[in-house]
């Protein structure tokens, strides 16, 4: 099943992604092919990230809820909030293998 992770950084955030990113990175990269898509919410202007939308394949809500909680963007208490959904991928999934 897949869920999306909809993450919301604190206001005044910007420090921590920052000195985060590359230990988040590293691990949505572990993840694999787990991971369906993953990018930030960014700013009106576009200038600055606000907030995180990952797509992940997991079994279960509590799964995915561990995914998000192993996040170092969340250990480093990064979000305001942590919404979790499940999700349909409709237009334009990738090719069934």
């Amino acid at each position: 099943m897949l869920f999306a992770l909809i993450l919301t950084d604190k206001p005044g955030g910007l420090a921590i992604r920052k000195e985060t990113r590359p230990a988040h990175l590293d691990y949505l990269r572990s993840l694999g092919g787990r991971v369906k898509a993953a990018g930030p919410f960014l700013s009106e202007d576009g200038s600055e990230p606000r907030g995180s939308l990952v797509i992940i394949e997991a079994a279960t809500l509590e799964e995915a809820r561990a995914v998000a909680a192993a996040d170092p963007y969340a250990k480093a208490g990064l979000f305001a909030t942590t919404d979790i959904r499940g999700w349909n991928w409709v237009v334009n999934p990738p090719a069934a293998g």
